[in-house]
């Protein structure tokens, strides 16, 4: 296949899927892991698409098809953990803290998981990861289960926790844009502000490309949230306009 050929084809596969991974490039078109890695610079030169840890995704992906909790596990895996390791610093002995849904705070819960600290969630992947290092120190919000994200929604959920307080509430989102924090489901976003509106800290967590795009439903503003923890690949450009809503603090270069 000539080099044309290929990048049109590449450039067809993302926009077809969204988000695609470098493996599947190169299973796909038989090329190897460098030559897909110089077509997808080409064509995010070009303004094709966007670069992402693991693969790319289109200039028109559409936030509202939302990725599974083991496709969201596949992208942006390094700059996750990094954020993470950030965000447990944060966390006290003897905190009580509300940990939400998705895979950036599913590291936190690997980052703290044995330390003295008790967590409230209504994520199964987070209930799962501190389980096994202490079972009395994490309980689980349950409620309507939604398979796709691995967390409990709906009215027995809300109620729960608009009864418990916490020390502070860590969430991830979907998308960012301005000072509007969003995600695909209504019911995911009603329970996290929930969870925000009762802790005494709230912090919220989220990887250099969640930045400057939009979901479906918006459900806190940034400026109500007491800090937000970044990637170090985050440009100084998104710090700079972020700062303007809240404190950043990103991993590896402090606040």
């Amino acid at each position: 296949m000539l080099k044309r050929e290929r990048l049109q084809y590449i450039r067809q596969m993302v926009n077809q899927k969204g988000i695609v991974t470098a493996a599947e490039i190169m299973r796909d078109l038989n090329v190897s892991d460098m030559t897909v890695r110089r077509d997808l610079d080409e064509l995010e030169k070009s303004g094709k698409l966007i670069r992402i840890h693991g693969g790319a995704q289109s200039l028109g992906y559409n936030l509202d098809c939302e990725l599974s909790l083991q496709e969201k596990s596949a992208v942006n895996m390094a700059e996750k953990q990094e954020i993470a390791r950030e965000a447990a610093k944060l966390i006290k002995e003897n905190d009580t803290v509300f940990l939400g849904p998705g895979t950036t705070i599913e590291q936190l819960a690997k980052e703290i998981a044995g330390r003295n600290v008790h967590v409230v969630t209504n994520s199964l992947p987070v209930f799962d990861i501190i389980r096994q290092y202490d079972p009395k120190r994490v309980l689980l919000i349950g409620g309507t289960f939604r398979n796709h994200t691995g967390v409990f929604v709906g009215p027995l959920c809300t109620d729960t926790l608009s009864r418990l307080r916490f020390s502070a509430t860590f969430i991830s989102c979907n998308a960012l844009a301005e000072d509007q924090i969003t995600t695909s489901s209504i019911e995911e976003g009603q329970t996290q502000e929930i969870a925000l509106n009762n802790a005494r800290y709230r912090y919220l967590l989220v990887d250099e490309h969640k930045f400057n795009r939009e979901d479906f439903y918006a459900y806190y503003k940034l400026y109500n949230m007491d800090g937000m923890i970044t990637d170090s690949k985050t440009s100084p450009d998104i710090i700079a306009h972020y700062s303007q809503y809240i404190q950043i603090i990103q991993a590896g270069k402090g606040k």
